[in-house]
């Protein structure tokens, strides 16, 4: 797969009663990985947005394996793991400072217009976005695994 590795610091704000992270925190660490992975790939949302489209996540699924607590550093590996002109599903791995796996989860967003919400095709909108992804779908499916 090509994926990213993003680092989050945990902050003491984003604690529970008990001292972990709370669960709600998660969907914004799996946008700040996938920003960064999006930024990495050489695109940008504010520049989707500025040109009328916007991209809201539809679905999400988060799967708690073991608590973080603060201070921990978290490493987020993000990649994209389904992708069509509509849709794009991104796939997330939160370790812990220990390197053990503790939350998965994904994300699918889908491209729509500012204006109307109507539905925008990638590669219609973003060709350069669409080649990208779509390459790097057939490198998912080949085997392939790099860091971005």
């Amino acid at each position: 797969m090509i994926y990213s590795i993003t680092e989050i610091e945990s902050r003491y704000q984003e604690t529970d009663q008990m001292g972990v992270i709370y669960h709600g925190n998660y969907p914004t660490w799996f946008e700040v990985a996938r920003t960064d992975y999006i930024s990495k790939l050489g695109f940008s949302y504010k520049e989707m947005e500025d040109s009328g489209v916007i991209s809201p996540v539809t679905d999400i699924e988060i799967k708690y394996i073991k608590s973080i607590t603060y201070p921990e550093k978290v490493k987020i590996k993000t990649w994209v793991e389904k992708y069509t002109r509509l849709r794009s599903k991104y796939r997330y791995e939160i370790y812990n400072e220990a390197g053990e796996l503790a939350t998965t989860g994904s994300t699918v967003l889908t491209c729509i217009t500012k204006s109307d919400f109507k539905p925008v095709r990638l590669d219609k909108a973003f060709p350069d976005w669409h080649n990208t992804y779509q390459s790097i779908e057939g490198r998912n499916k080949a085997g392939e695994s790099l860091e971005i």
